[in-house]
């Protein structure tokens, strides 16, 4: 029986666009928060790694909490997106305050200053956003087609956004001066961009009537703690598996972020961080627009997204043959080929969350969907920071100093590892989780057994 269509395609766009105002904040911290410690404000990379990393033990926590929240919401706009609107404010904020360190502090301030603002920005107001924001993808539409569709359109934009920043940013922040007073307005303008795009967003769609998406009275819908919400999530093995792939794909991306450091010190030349930032967007956003067509043609996610992921392991491998050839133009060609593959997995990670949530309501009869959204926030926030953590630990064990105009072997070599070895390492790791990741398999056995 076809699917009752709940959306028009203007509602899918302005859905989509939020990730705008996502990227503004995860694109731009991610790729160059640790440049601007270290090179900027002078801190030492092994410190800010592990205040990162210390910051990071408040986010499993806090995603469950808002997750939880999120379920437990009724108002006129709905569960999610008056958690969407209003923790963008918060975001806005802290991102500037991250880019603002004041340079007239001592040390000790400088580094207290940061993580204040880092935690703040990770653990309460992206959080609540970002979480909110996924999990309208479940309250807008019960059409999986549909929800296939909002998740490519998502990352098209999350794709060109990522694209955007890291292009032109570098050269943004040297036309406004290049010091610590440029950073600051670079993160101003991007702010308030942001903020404005994810009120566009949120207000762009509209939850359907609880009632209407669980086919039964709101009247009988079942309470739950935050207790007991945590245990249906570790119950449902599919959601720890996404949790996984989440994390590692956020590691993966923090290390393509450190790519700055390969491209300034190993290939000297920074402008090309822009370049292959451009190798890895457009061919994802390529295989984002194919992706809802793939989906239907192959009968489902499950197999479109173990078959991009073994392009993208091929790919990646063959751009550490290039990287030890010296021959960068095969390695944009070899990373575009990486990103292809892995656009599937990206456009269509959404729906496979709906479906996990779905399993949770056909095993246990409760619907968690805020809740099971928690793990897009967990997986950004904990692999993002764990990854951005990695870095500055790797950096500062190989003897970087930002502040040198030149740096030792040892600190080359590393760079050359991080940027080569570790995202083909992670991608063969998400490959593996992606074979266990037959969700909708298992939900059409049960209802089949129903």
């Amino acid at each position: 029986m076809e699917e009752r269509n709940y959306l028009k395609w203007y509602n899918k766009v302005g859905y989509g666009s939020g990730d705008v105002a996502g990227n503004v904040v995860y694109a731009f911290l991610s790729s160059f928060v640790m440049i601007y410690l270290t090179d900027t404000i002078g801190l030492a990379s092994g410190m800010v790694g592990s205040l990162i990393a210390v910051s990071k033990l408040f986010d499993g926590f806090t995603d469950i909490l808002f997750g939880s929240l999120i379920d437990k919401t009724h108002s006129k706009l709905g569960k999610a997106r008056p958690w969407m609107l209003y923790g963008y404010i918060g975001c806005a904020v802290t991102l500037i305050a991250c880019f603002a360190v004041p340079t007239s502090l001592g040390t000790t301030a400088q580094y207290a200053w940061f993580f204040i603002a880092y935690t703040l920005l990770n653990s309460v107001f992206y959080t609540a956003n970002n979480i909110a924001y996924s999990a309208l993808t479940s309250l807008v539409t019960k059409n999986s087609k549909e929800r296939v569709q909002m998740g490519s359109y998502r990352f098209i934009f999350a794709f060109s956004t990522s694209l955007l920043i890291q292009t032109i940013t570098i050269g943004f922040v040297d036309s406004c001066g290049g010091d610590a007073a440029a950073w600051r307005l670079v993160a101003i303008i991007y702010a308030v961009i942001g903020l404005i795009v994810n009120t566009i967003s949120a207000l762009s769609v509209k939850e359907l009537p609880e009632e209407e998406i669980d086919d039964v009275p709101a009247s009988k819908e079942e309470t739950y703690g935050l207790l007991q919400a945590f245990r249906l999530l570790v119950k449902n093995k599919y959601y720890l598996m996404i949790c996984g792939a989440y994390i590692l794909q956020q590691l993966y991306s923090a290390m393509i972020g450190a790519g700055l450091f390969y491209m300034t010190w190993v290939l000297k030349d920074k402008n090309l961080f822009g370049q292959f930032a451009w190798a890895v967007n457009i061919p994802l956003i390529i295989a984002l627009v194919f992706t809802p067509v793939l989906v239907g043609r192959w009968k489902g996610m499950y197999k479109l997204n173990l078959r991009g992921y073994i392009l993208a392991v091929i790919g990646r491998a063959l751009v550490v043959v290039a990287g030890y050839m010296g021959n960068i133009p095969l390695m944009i060609a070899f990373t575009a080929l990486a990103a292809l593959g892995q656009g599937p997995w990206q456009g269509d990670m959404n729906a496979v969350i709906a479906s996990c949530s779905e399993y949770t309501y056909l095993t246990q009869g409760k619907r968690v969907d805020g809740t099971m959204y928690s793990c897009t926030s967990l997986g950004v926030k904990i692999g993002g920071g764990i990854g951005t953590a990695v870095v500055g630990w790797l950096l500062e064990l190989s003897g970087y100093v930002g502040t040198n105009t030149a740096q030792p072997q040892s600190a080359l070599s590393m760079m050359q590892f991080m940027y080569l070895w570790l995202p083909l390492i992670f991608n063969i790791l998400i490959l593996l989780v992606l074979f266990g990741m037959n969700v909708e398999g298992a939900n059409e056995k049960l209802k089949k057994g129903l």
